[in-house]
């Protein structure tokens, strides 16, 4: 059966700038997954959960406004809020599962495309380790066989190393044979930090998902635990620490205007 959904080898890539150079580099994997598909492939999979225990699952409450069954809907109402309505919507999200149960997703990228392909608005899931979520929606005004760009200001609290007063700078080459996320995160002084995941395309299914446990095991907990490892150092090398700034919501969301996008 032809599916959307797959899997993603690859890795993920930190460097920090100011005021102490610091870099990170980890080999992790990730779902892009299609939410029309979401039950089919709990049916069809035995290693993979649709809002139920699996070794490998996926549930509505991690994402969006945590609604059961409810994310697509919530997808939706966010592009209708950015003048965006299209009958036949298509959804696919680059994100990591929970594995045995657990998960933290630093950012989830949802891919909106109109029945014919095309690519409409990119939603940008950020969640930080105070249970707080906001998504940037950004409408697509072009795209190219290179990468999708977009910027906005920075509007939830995310790292104590990181001020608030930033931009984000999103570079992203839709998932295809390979997938790119990469985004360059900027203050009045320039750049601070370049974060990027890049990885290829593996079919979803249960022999490539007991690879995955083989080659990553634990992956969701060592990336809870590699952010406290990083700050470890962080805080060693005198990188100054920012307080957190509690969100008004604890789930929220903005359109933004894409001021950039498409191009190479």
């Amino acid at each position: 059966m032809s599916s959307a959904s797959a899997l993603y080898f690859g890795e993920v890539v930190h460097a920090r700038q100011r005021p102490r150079a610091h870099r990170l580099r980890y080999s992790v994997f990730s779902l892009l997954l299609d939410l029309d598909e979401l039950s089919a492939l709990s049916r069809r999979l035995k290693l993979f959960a649709y809002n139920s225990w699996g070794v490998f699952s996926f549930w509505d409450k991690d994402h969006g406004n945590g609604e059961p069954g409810g994310l697509k809907a919530w997808v939706k109402t966010r592009l209708a809020e950015a003048g965006i309505d299209t009958p036949d919507l298509r959804v696919t999200m680059l994100c990591y599962p929970r594995i045995f149960g657990y998960v933290f997703n630093p950012l989830t990228v949802y891919f909106c495309r109109d029945d014919s392909g095309r690519l409409l608005a990119l939603l940008y899931e950020v969640c930080n380790t105070f249970m707080e979520r906001h998504t940037y929606i950004i409408p697509v005004l072009g795209e190219s066989e290179g990468s999708v760009k977009h910027s906005c200001a920075k509007a939830m609290y995310v790292s104590p190393f990181m001020p608030m007063e930033c931009t984000y700078y999103f570079d992203i080459a839709p998932p295809g044979e390979r997938v790119r996320v990469a985004i360059n995160e900027t203050d009045a002084e320039g750049q601070l930090l370049y974060a990027s995941f890049a990885g290829r395309r593996a079919p979803l299914h249960d022999r490539m998902l007991g690879r995955a446990l083989v080659t990553h095991p634990l992956m969701t907990i060592k990336v809870m635990a590699g952010i406290h490892w990083e700050a470890l150092r962080l805080w060693l090398k005198g990188v100054p620490i920012y307080r957190h700034k509690k969100a008004n919501q604890p789930v929220a969301s903005s359109v933004e205007q894409p001021v950039v996008s498409g191009g190479t």
